[in-house]
């Protein structure tokens, strides 16, 4: 993938990113000023619990960063094409490009980009061949996140033994129970939203078909034989180590794993 750092000037899909990163920044300031951080001074949590949260927050957030400003294999004017792989390239007939198959234009940033699977205003970028990693990666760790805000939000109110501690003098103290509203809301709206988009994408990856060719339906090898599922997603992350397929702070390598396949009948 290499450093290439990948900008799209789009004032909505700015937007779309601003607010996520305002629930995001919501929910880490909120559940442990209110939740983590007294229980934890009462003795009803151990530490590790903070430290979890704040972990899983930061891949989070790295993961959200870096699928928005990497590069997601946009192709460059002239590119050169491999002797004897030209069977495998084609012209796109929006910018008169060659470009390999399964390559799609994207209208709203103006270049093909390869294997795109759809462009996504929330992370204001296409979702290509080089940071569909990172998006699933944001989409597993914004899943993971929600659901511990959720956890502890209701743990608050009906299994932790009663704060003794409360200082009244503090605006969230004072008016907790409508800031638990709001980000319980806005919570369970986030893990409905990116449950389906999740849901959706591992199952783009097992059946080795991007969100374009689901919608237009012109995979052109839909009678080809199916790829194991330890290697569409060896080739999506770039790596066959399986634990690496959850850290964000490593670089993608391109990698092309060799499959047999057995004929049952």
């Amino acid at each position: 993938m290499g450093l290439r750092i990948h900008f799209v000037v789009d004032p909505h899909g700015w937007c779309c990113m601003g607010l996520i990163v305002f629930v995001w920044l919501y929910n880490i300031v909120i559940i442990p000023k209110i939740v983590l951080f007294p229980h934890y001074e009462e003795g009803h949590i151990p530490g590790i619990l903070i430290i979890i949260f704040y972990g899983i927050a930061i891949f989070c957030l790295v993961a959200l960063v870096r699928a928005s400003i990497t590069d997601p294999g946009r192709l460059p004017e002239n590119p050169k094409i491999p002797h004897g792989e030209r069977e495998l390239w084609e012209l796109c007939n929006k910018c008169n490009l060659m470009r390999p198959k399964r390559s799609h234009h994207c209208s709203r940033c103006g270049h093909c980009v390869r294997r795109m699977d759809h462009h996504c205003p929330w992370i204001n970028n296409c979702v290509g061949e080089d940071n569909h990693w990172l998006f699933l990666q944001l989409c597993f760790y914004t899943e993971l996140l929600t659901c511990y805000a959720l956890m502890f939000s209701f743990c608050h109110y009906y299994y932790f033994l009663p704060l003794k501690k409360r200082n009244l003098d503090l605006f969230v103290v004072r008016h907790e129970l409508a800031i638990m509203r709001l980000a319980a809301f806005m919570g369970i709206t986030m893990l409905v939203g990116i449950t389906g988009l999740f849901y959706t994408q591992l199952i783009g990856i097992i059946t080795d078909t991007t969100s374009i060719e689901k919608m237009s339906n012109c995979c052109e090898e839909i009678s080809r034989p199916r790829k194991p599922w330890q290697q569409t997603f060896s080739e999506v992350f770039g790596t066959r180590w399986k634990i690496l397929w959850f850290i964000p702070f490593r670089q993608r390598q391109p990698l092309r794993v060799p499959y047999h396949f057995a004929n049952h009948v």
